[in-house]
């Protein structure tokens, strides 16, 4: 079933934390749903659109990060981060994203993120570089975390009122891990995203198959958003 509106999103009344997502870029495959399917875990169900499973590649720069009543310091608080993603459901219904992997270029982010939140992160040397109507992306992991990379040049084209299928794949504000064996859950709170139609001028990656995905065919649907500012609720077991 299409995840048509996902807004408003829920409230997020007491934050453990906030971010900025800022030039982002959705590249999304779609994919049998049979092939996916035995990667995610039980107790979610496959979120297709018009019967297909979607795979996405998320590179974007995370800025301001910080606690409540601490501000957003030097180095820490601003750094590229690139994930892979597929999107489910949870027994309620809730349109959910899961994560075969995320990679950050802070290596204290990503112990944190993998003591606290249990999301599979890797350290990676990256970089992004915005110049006029092109992106660039490049990202390349470091050890022990393997050699997954991603190089990427997108252009960015003309806004765009966002349509089913837009929404379906950007709008989503709450992830699933595994804590223990267990479901936990983590809720996010943003404005909706201002999307752009893009196009990937170059793209040499890795990271997808690395990452335990079926390799990726054909060309990617690509969106672009200048990036949205999110409040993060702490990580909690599904109910």
């Amino acid at each position: 079933m299409p995840a048509l509106n996902q807004y408003p999103p829920d409230q997020v009344e007491t934050p453990l934390m906030f971010q900025g997502w800022k030039f982002v870029t959705f590249l999304h495959w779609c994919y049998p749903p049979a092939q996916i399917r035995p990667l995610v875990p039980p107790g979610l169900d496959l979120d297709t659109f018009d019967g297909s499973a979607w795979i996405g590649l998320v590179p974007f720069v995370v800025t301001r990060l910080h606690p409540p009543l601490v501000p957003a310091l030097p180095w820490i608080s601003r750094f590229p981060e690139t994930n892979v993603r597929t999107y489910v459901r949870d027994r309620h219904g809730k349109a959910s994203i899961w994560f075969f992997t995320l990679d950050a270029a802070r290596l204290p982010a990503v112990l944190a993120a993998r003591t606290f939140f249990r999301l599979p992160y890797r350290w990676a040397r990256m970089r992004v570089d915005l110049r006029k109507d092109v992106i660039h992306y490049e990202s390349v992991r470091r050890a022990p975390f393997g050699s997954a990379h991603n190089l990427a040049s997108i252009g960015i084209r003309d806004a765009i009122a966002a349509e089913d299928l837009d929404i379906f794949l950007t709008a989503r504000f709450r992830l699933y891990t595994l804590w223990g064996g267990r479901l936990a859950l983590v809720d996010a709170e943003h404005p909706p995203w201002a999307l752009h139609r893009a196009e990937a001028l170059r793209l040499e990656q890795n990271i997808v198959e690395q990452s335990g995905v079926p390799a990726v065919t054909g060309s990617p649907l690509v969106h672009y958003s200048p990036g949205v500012d999110a409040r993060i609720a702490p990580p909690r077991y599904l109910s």
